[in-house]
């Protein structure tokens, strides 16, 4: 688990983003890469390993959520596996992610294999009382949470508070202690500008933030490439500044990543911006909940050269 450095105003100031450069580099980045065809099975089954199978709904129950843990730690048809010659192959997905009060549900199929990661701290508006935040990262560890997906207090980046901002996401790093992961939502949709998105990144990660992500996926805008970018971008900085230990800091994008071919870029993103570390589970993470459908698609094409019928996939 990361530690809270000391909060550094300088190095909050010090960030300036060149949105036309940004938006040269995303397009250059979806025009001319992408996975070639040998590389594409290779690919999709690290999206998979690394993919937050995710539902919060408000109508979710215990066996909406028992069926889609079953699915995490069998999410690809051991058929189509077969015909890839990766019948042996331990595939799961990162984990999976719920609300607080289905964390037991998860846990009685999980049994430990795969993390849960829980929303916390009022998802999705994160407008609620300091001490019932905390209550509910507590309530969450001890029902078994191991990952915890905290909202910031989003006026806060757009009053330019910044130091107030990481004393909260601190005080919440603090709770999670060594028994969770933090990883922190940004809610870019609701941070205004780019570089709101980038300095608020370099607070969290200041603050001890595990992961940082975007969305919740309620925004009116959630994860890009160009956000993703301004993003991933401040995770290298401080891997690369002295007075962080070469700090590793995950990255989670979530919202609106549907097809494998949206996964793949967020892959190559990671790997050309921050290495193929920055490509496995415990550094790099895809929120979604339909995605795994065409991934699963997707490989069996690979497999057969066929798709199969939508109906086949129990997220659809």
């Amino acid at each position: 688990m990361n530690r809270a450095m000391a909060f550094d105003e300088g190095l909050v100031n010090s960030v300036h983003i060149n949105r036309s450069d940004v938006e040269k580099r995303v397009k250059d980045f979806g025009a001319r890469r992408t996975f070639k065809v040998e590389a594409q099975v290779a690919a999709y089954l690290r999206v998979i390993q690394c993919l937050d199978l995710t539902t919060l709904q408000g109508d979710d129950t215990p066996g909406r959520v028992e069926r889609l843990c079953a699915k995490a730690l069998s999410p690809v048809n051991r058929e189509i596996l077969g015909k890839l010659g990766l019948e042996d192959f331990n595939l799961t997905t990162g984990a999976v992610c719920v609300y607080h009060n289905l964390i037991k549900s998860a846990s009685k199929v999980l049994k430990g294999r795969i993390p849960i990661a829980a929303v916390s701290t009022g998802f999705p508006a994160g407008q609620t009382m300091l001490h019932t935040k905390l209550q509910e990262v507590r309530d969450s560890i001890d029902a078994g949470a191991t990952e915890i997906d905290i909202v910031i207090s989003r006026p806060l980046v757009l009053r330019g508070e910044w130091e107030a901002l990481y004393s909260e996401i601190e005080i919440f790093r603090a709770n999670c202690g060594d028994f969770a992961k933090l990883k922190t939502i940004l809610g870019v949709g609701n941070l205004g500008t780019l570089e709101n998105v980038a300095k608020t990144s370099a607070v969290a990660i200041m603050a001890g933030s595990d992961f940082i992500k975007t969305s919740t996926g309620f925004e009116p805008t959630n994860a890009t490439l160009e956000n993703s970018l301004a993003m991933v971008r401040e995770i290298r900085r401080f891997y690369n500044f002295s007075g962080s230990q070469h700090r590793q800091v995950g990255f989670k994008p979530a919202g609106g990543i549907k097809t494998a071919k949206d996964a793949a870029n967020w892959m190559m993103l990671m790997l050309e911006e921050l290495g193929e570390a920055w490509t496995h589970p415990n550094l790099f993470r895809i929120g979604a909940s339909f995605l795994l459908n065409d991934l699963e698609r997707q490989l069996s094409h690979l497999a057969t050269g066929r798709y199969s019928a939508g109906y086949r996939h129990p997220m659809a």
